[in-house]
C-alpha cells in the first residue's frame, strides 16, 4: 500500500516536511512576537482575495521595518507552488487554508551562531480548512453566544492593531476567560477601553439595525479582508452600510449580530452575554449575505463548512477551537 504524500511547508527557499518545519530559538518573533502573518484560504481550490492578503501582509512588513527581499509577486508565487506541492497530499473535496508567516530573523546579537549572517524567516504552510472550521460548523444552526470577558482590546496607540502580528496575547487571554462559561456555544467579543464593541479574537462583528448593516470602525481593530468583502457585497446588493461605533447597548438589542473571518466565512451570532438577538437564529440580512457570497464562489459555505464537520466529526468531541480550550489544553 503506497503512503499518503506528507505536507509540505515552505521555509526560507525550501520546501520541508510539515513536521520538520522549525525557526529558530533565536527568532524575533519568539522573542518579541515580531511576526507579521496572513492567513487566506480557497475555494474550489481557487485561493480568495489573496492578493488582498499579501498587500495587508507587506503594510505590515513595511512598517514594522522587517528587511524583507522578496517581492509581493514572488511571494504570490511562493504560496501558490506552496499550494501545488501540497495538493497531492490533500482529499479531492480539502480546501487549502495557507498561513504566511514573515519574522526578521534571529536577532542580530546571535549573529556568529548563524555564521555572521541573518536575514528574515519567511514559512508559508498549507493545511485543510476542514480541520480549521469543522469544529465551528454548529454555529449555523446553533449561533454564536458573544460574551465580554474583561480583558480589553488593546487600543492602536498602544499597539497597533491594524497590522495582522503575533502578539496576540490579550486575544488569549480573553479566550480563557469565556472558556470558563459553561457554555459550549460561548466566544469572546472584545470592547475597547472607552467600552465600545472592538472585534472577537480573530473575526470582525457586525450588527444589522433596520435592515441597516453597521461594523465597528477601524480604529481599534484588525481591518478583515472578510469585514471589507462585505461591506462591498453589501454595496453590491443594495443594502446600506456603515462603520461606525456600536456601544453594547445597541448590540444587544439588534435584530442580527454576526461574526465574519477568513476561515470561516460567515457566522450568526444569537446571543450577547445571556440575551438573545433578534430571533435568536440566522436572520434574513445575514441568509442573503451568505448566499450571494456563495454564488460567487461557486461554493454553498454553508453546506460544505457542515460536510467537514461530518468527516472530521470523529476528531471533534473535545470541543476545542481556535477560540475555546479543552481542558487538557487548560
Amino acid at each position: 500500500m503506497s503512503q499518503k504524500p506528507q505536507r509540505l511547508v515552505y521555509l526560507n527557499g525550501e520546501f520541508v516536511p510539515e513536521i520538520e518545519a522549525n525557526i529558530s530559538i533565536y527568532d524575533s518573533a519568539l522573542m518579541f512576537g515580531d511576526m507579521v502573518f496572513e492567513m487566506t484560504r480557497s475555494f474550489n481550490k481557487k485561493q480568495f482575495m489573496l492578493r488582498q492578503h499579501l498587500e495587508r501582509l507587506y503594510r505590515g512588513v513595511r512598517q514594522l521595518r522587517i528587511p524583507l527581499k522578496i517581492s509581493i509577486e514572488e511571494m504570490e508565487q511562493l504560496v501558490y507552488q506552496t499550494m501545488e506541492a501540497n495538493e497531492p497530499a490533500f482529499a479531492p473535496r480539502d480546501e487549502h487554508r495557507m498561513m504566511i508567516d514573515v519574522s526578521r530573523g534571529p536577532l542580530g546579537m546571535y549573529r556568529m551562531v548563524f555564521g555572521g549572517k541573518v536575514e528574515p524567516t519567511v514559512v508559508i504552510a498549507d493545511f485543510p480548512v476542514k480541520w480549521t472550521v469543522a469544529s465551528l460548523a454548529h454555529f449555523y444552526d446553533d449561533g454564536i453566544h458573544a460574551i465580554t470577558p474583561s480583558q480589553r482590546a488593546i487600543p492602536s496607540q498602544l499597539l497597533e492593531q491594524k497590522i495582522k502580528n503575533r502578539s496576540r496575547l490579550h486575544f488569549l487571554f480573553a479566550n480563557l476567560q469565556v472558556s470558563l462559561a459553561d457554555d459550549p456555544n460561548a466566544m469572546a467579543l472584545l470592547l475597547d477601553p472607552d467600552g465600545l464593541i472592538a472585534e472577537a479574537t480573530g473575526a470582525n462583528f457586525f450588527i444589522v439595525v433596520d435592515g441597516k448593516l453597521l461594523t465597528p470602525e477601524g480604529r481599534n481593530i484588525l481591518r478583515g479582508t472578510r469585514r471589507a468583502y462585505i461591506l462591498d457585497l453589501a454595496h453590491r446588493l443594495g443594502l446600506e452600510a456603515q462603520e461606525k461605533n456600536i456601544d453594547l447597548y445597541d448590540a444587544i438589542h439588534a435584530d442580527e449580530a454576526f461574526f465574519t473571518s477568513t476561515a470561516f466565512s460567515m457566522l450568526p451570532c444569537t446571543k450577547i452575554n445571556g440575551l438573545t438577538i433578534g430571533g435568536g437564529k440566522m436572520g434574513p440580512i445575514f441568509k442573503r449575505l451568505i448566499a450571494a457570497w456563495s454564488e460567487e464562489v461557486g461554493v454553498d459555505i454553508i453546506a460544505q463548512t457542515k460536510a467537514f464537520a461530518a468527516e472530521a466529526d470523529a476528531a471533534l468531541s473535545s470541543g476545542a477551537s481556535t477560540y475555546r480550550f479543552s481542558e487538557e489544553e487548560e
